[in-house]
């Protein structure tokens, strides 16, 4: 999954977040410009020269991490040398995945929360509260966001549900079907509309993605939500024209690569958005 950035800015500094997989690495370079700004690395590799530093470190890992390399912790834990270790020797060494290192255009080097509150607190304490308050107000701004684009998903499925629950009852339910064959052909109706947005039947994303819980509906963007409330309308209104469901699959799939295609470009969830925090400002 592609990863996610976002920025806070305190006392002046800039500090950069990556969100992937629901997890935030906070930038420990972006950090490390509060006490040394022109050579960032400096601070980190002075941090990471301390025992105390690398024994929070393997805690952590322990913790979440079921392949953190123990013995070669432990080797170098040992070593009577001074210990002098980059986050990339510690990456590689220990198969880390609290640290990130590389470079490009998120280069740099990236803790999980967890270890870059850590960190923080060892460049300065004061600084660490200043990080803590901006980094709670943005994820308290990304949790209000979700919860619009969730009220803006459950009020298309409800403005469209029934429309096309009726045109299905009215003129594809003859009398006389069971109950099983009933719920079959709302499937099947719904499976239409799953092919001719995401090419998958509900049956073929599961074989697909084991691991998700729910259909390709439950995943879907906000984008692709409006878009299967256009669908379920125009699908409804072709049901009532009595259009066959193969010809109703072609046009619904070209209707739905349009639409996807006018949303991206006309940025329209980004009005919808707006216009429901002006209801919810109200």
């Amino acid at each position: 999954m592609k990863a996610i950035k976002n920025k806070i800015e305190t006392q002046g500094f800039e500090i950069s977040i990556l969100t992937q997989n629901q997890d935030d690495y906070i930038s420990l370079t972006d950090i490390a410009k509060y006490k040394n700004l022109n050579d960032p690395r400096i601070v980190i590799a002075n941090w990471l020269s301390n025992y105390s530093t690398i024994d929070f470190l393997a805690v952590w890992e322990e913790l979440n991490n079921p392949d953190f390399n123990r013995m070669e912790f432990h080797t170098v834990r040992n070593e009577r040398s001074r210990l002098v270790l980059t986050p990339k020797q510690w990456i590689e060494r220990m198969n880390a995945i609290g640290l990130r290192s590389s470079s490009g255009r998120y280069g740099g080097t990236y803790a999980h929360s967890d270890i870059a509150l850590e960190f923080a607190s060892w460049i300065s304490p004061e600084f660490k509260l200043y990080i803590i308050k901006e980094y709670q107000r943005l994820k308290q701004s990304e949790a209000y966001s979700n919860q619009i684009e969730w009220n803006v998903r459950r009020e298309l499925a409800k403005a469209n549900y029934s429309l096309h629950t009726e045109a299905i009852k009215e003129f594809l339910l003859p009398e006389a079907l069971s109950k099983a064959q009933i719920a079959y052909t709302y499937a099947n109706e719904a499976d239409l509309l799953n092919v001719a947005l995401f090419g998958l039947t509900a049956k073929d994303f599961k074989k697909k993605n084991p691991d998700k819980q729910g259909n390709q509906r439950d995943h879907a963007s906000i984008e692709q939500n409006i878009i299967m409330a256009s669908l379920e309308s125009n699908n409804a209104l072709m049901i009532q024209q009595g259009l066959s469901q193969a010809e109703r699959l072609q046009i619904l799939r070209e209707l739905a690569l349009k639409q996807l295609k006018s949303i991206s470009q006309a940025k329209s969830v980004d009005r919808i958005k707006k216009i429901s925090k002006e209801q919810e400002d109200r």
